[in-house]
């Protein structure tokens, strides 16, 4: 399997939240959010990625994205940081 695409969670160093999101090279978007200006992500600076899961496509990426979001849940993101959980068994 070729990883092309990324899931990735970044987790903030000040707050208990996280921030959910698919790239194709998560490490610059972690430069990204940390300097971007205005939005969520810029209120709850620094952030620090604390997941990457690999997908071969763009597609398969962005459905973990939306997978993730729709749990709406700090437990379950934190189940899958753990490893307790695994993206792919939910896809």
């Amino acid at each position: 399997m070729a990883v092309n695409y990324y899931l990735y969670i970044l987790k903030s160093q000040i707050k208990e939240t996280y921030y959910v999101g698919s790239s194709d090279d998560p490490k610059r978007r972690v430069r990204y959010h940390n300097s971007v200006r205005k939005g969520y992500t810029q209120r709850h600076r620094p952030w620090k990625l604390v997941f990457s899961a690999g997908f071969e496509t763009k597609e398969e990426a962005l459905k973990a994205e939306r997978k993730v979001k729709s749990w709406k849940s700090k437990k379950m993101i934190r189940l899958l940081i753990s490893g307790v959980i695994n993206i792919h068994d939910y896809l």
